[in-house]
């Protein structure tokens, strides 16, 4: 499995960069999966329902299925999760796009808009490779325009890591 992650401030364009990029993934064969992270706290659990009666009655873990999808709830109570835990837990695909994770030793293209006023973090980290950025990038760093899809593909497709499947 492929990995590659892309990594932004809030409000940069992360998930649409995904949501752009993920059509063309899958029109070369590819079958695509992505973990996002989050610093919010969320519930797909409705209140008072099965699922989330399980959970808190101590329920480390709760498999929801129907016949067109699974969602697995995991509490981590306090231990958050190791990318490469989650990473073993996802079901074969060729490429796995990670949103968020930041700090994670993966290669990264780096999301930038100027609006969002936030400083560019490829200075500061050696696995960002470019930059989708709306501007050019200082240093003339490797940049690719936030609309080239296609060229956004490319890259991705050229610089994912290869790890092995869990």
């Amino acid at each position: 499995m492929k990995i590659f992650g892309i990594a932004g401030y809030s409000g940069s364009g992360k998930t649409t960069l995904i949501e752009r990029v993920l059509p063309l993934l899958i029109a070369r064969g590819l079958k695509v999966a992505v973990i996002k992270h989050t610093h919010h706290d969320f519930d797909i659990d409705r209140p008072g329902k099965d699922s989330g009666r399980a959970r808190e009655a101590g329920a480390a873990a709760v498999l929801l299925a129907s016949d067109h999808r699974t969602a697995v709830l995991t509490e981590h109570r306090n231990t958050p999760p190791l990318l490469d835990d989650l990473l073993a837990k996802l079901p074969p695909c060729d490429l796995v796009l990670v949103e968020g994770y930041k700090r994670e030793a993966i290669p990264k293209l780096e999301v930038h808009r100027t609006e969002t006023t936030k400083p560019w973090l490829f200075p500061d980290d050696p696995t960002i490779l470019a930059v989708a950025s709306d501007v050019e990038a200082p240093s003339g760093f490797p940049r690719i325009d936030l609309d080239a899809v296609s060229q956004l593909t490319d890259f991705i497709l050229d610089h994912a890591l290869r790890r092995p499947t869990a």
